[in-house]
């Protein structure tokens, strides 16, 4: 049976170097293949031990999304990424972002840039939902508010101090629409005050929001 036929059932995921070495184990040396089947274009590297199908193979490939909770977990796609994804902002966002509980680290891949920043436990956990992408497709990615908090909390600099501050940066400088600011659940993000950083911040969000 040829590697693509093995490998077609296991592509709505990254594959795993675990996985391509069991779909290999007829190899002597499995570890050389999976090597000659980068360099065929067989197979593309995202990072060590981590794997898509490539071109040559035409097979499917996980959703981007996917891809980047697989890169470094645990990680939900946010910030940029989330707020293009729920519509907040206007800009087609090329660099897929993501919040991670281990270290801020990015990965320029063959088929992207993606960036991971870190935040801590038990913030990190609050406001999740999992998303479907397509059938079999499923990522995690903060809500909206989450999403905004995430985005405020991740900003080098900045620290909001008063509501027009707070409506510049929102309505100006990421050009998020004021109706989907009034979208947002000012009782969720409350709950998440206690544990979040930037506390300061996120409550004059809280006060912008419930002045619109």
């Amino acid at each position: 049976m040829s590697f693509r036929r093995k490998i077609k059932a296991y592509t709505t995921v990254p594959l795993s170097h675990q996985l391509v070495s069991d779909v290999l184990s007829d190899y002597q040396r499995p570890n050389d293949k999976i090597n000659e089947l980068v360099k065929s274009g067989d197979l593309v590297s995202l990072r060590r031990g981590l794997y898509i199908p490539g071109p040559e193979l035409d097979l499917p490939v996980p959703e981007n999304f996917l891809i980047a909770n697989h890169l470094r977990g645990p990680s939900y796609v946010s910030l940029d990424s989330a707020l293009s994804y729920w519509g907040m902002i206007p800009e087609r966002v090329y660099e897929i972002c993501s919040v991670t509980t281990k270290t801020t680290k990015t990965y320029q891949t063959p088929i992207g840039r993606f960036s991971f920043q870190h935040l801590p436990l038990p913030y990190y956990a609050f406001g999740l939902t999992r998303i479907e992408l397509r059938p079999q497709q499923f990522a995690m990615m903060a809500t909206r508010e989450k999403a905004v908090c995430d985005k405020i909390i991740l900003t080098s600099g900045i620290l909001l101090r008063s509501v027009q501050q707070t409506r510049t940066f929102l309505m100006e400088d990421l050009r998020i629409d004021e109706g989907e600011l009034q979208k947002l659940n000012p009782t969720i993000i409350h709950s998440w005050l206690e544990d979040a950083p930037k506390k300061e911040s996120l409550n004059m969000l809280l006060k912008t929001i419930e002045r619109l």
